[in-house]
């Protein structure tokens, strides 16, 4: 009988402490965090934060919070290469799939190791990550509601900006600003005033100045379509590194045409950089 007892008391001794174990070995904590904002994307009013987590087991939990979701809606999110400018919808390569924001809640919560190719990436890796994080409306539709840089591409309160008068169009005028990126790269944003609404105008930065006018062009902004143009600046359309720094030194001037088949109209011009 003693025997019996023994054994019963060995078996529950070792029951309980292979639970104990198992429930430390699953026990995952949070040993550090990161937290950056999200902007709105348009006129879509909806905010957030989006938070890193690196857990002690080697993954990452990304935690997305938004304010001014619907209720009974549900936001793809997803994180892509290359900077918010560069997005091309479709044809961007998405880096990570994240859970859908729930709109009751405005959240989501992904926990990972890897990218969607397969490649590892660590909690370091992903705060230096050359990409942008991306929310669409909904998973029929390609509207983006949010979008911002993140890693190495986020930008900092390190800004400029210069005029674009008007030349061969009245009434037509706006602004370059550019604005550094963590990296050193730039985000250049040409705004107009008084332009045709739905128009595409192609625009560079041009050799010289406007006084020796016209010069080859040495930089190809994104059209400005809608009156706006967004730019990742890293480098000269000849591949000569061309980043934040090098915009106060450039002998250039900018331009912003009519459209692509008629680019002797200018609509906006104004010199930048040394000029």
């Amino acid at each position: 009988m003693k025997t019996l007892k023994y054994l019963f008391l060995c078996i529950s001794i070792t029951l309980f402490t292979n639970c104990s174990d198992d429930d430390a070995s699953e026990q995952i904590t949070s040993i550090a965090s990161e937290i950056f904002n999200i902007e709105a994307f348009g006129d879509s009013n909806i905010i957030g934060t989006i938070e890193y987590f690196k857990n002690s087991n080697s993954t990452i939990t990304i935690e997305v919070n938004l304010v001014g979701t619907e209720t009974n809606q549900f936001y793809p999110a997803k994180i892509a290469f290359d900077t918010a400018a560069d997005y091309d919808g479709a044809n961007s390569q998405v880096a990570i799939n994240l859970v859908p924001i729930d709109g009751n809640s405005g959240k989501s919560r992904t926990t990972f190791s890897t990218l969607e190719d397969g490649t590892t990436i660590s909690y370091e890796a992903l705060l230096d990550f050359d990409g942008n994080i991306v929310i669409n409306q909904s998973e029929t539709s390609n509207v983006i509601v949010t979008q911002s840089d993140i890693g190495q591409n986020i930008l900092t309160t390190n800004t400029f900006s210069y005029p674009l008068s008007e030349v061969d169009v009245s009434d037509i005028s706006g602004t370059i600003t550019f604005t550094e990126r963590v990296n050193g790269e730039a985000l250049a944003e040409i705004s107009l005033i008084g332009s045709p609404e739905g128009g595409v105008h192609p625009a560079h930065i041009h050799s010289g100045s406007v006084a020796t006018a016209p010069g080859a062009i040495a930089f190809t902004f994104n059209p400005v379509v809608s009156r706006i143009s967004k730019t990742n600046v890293a480098q000269l359309d000849n591949g000569t590194p061309f980043g934040f720094d090098d915009v106060f030194t450039v002998n250039g001037y900018v331009n912003v045409h009519l459209s692509a088949t008629n680019l002797g109209v200018i609509l906006a011009q104004g010199n930048i950089g040394a000029n």
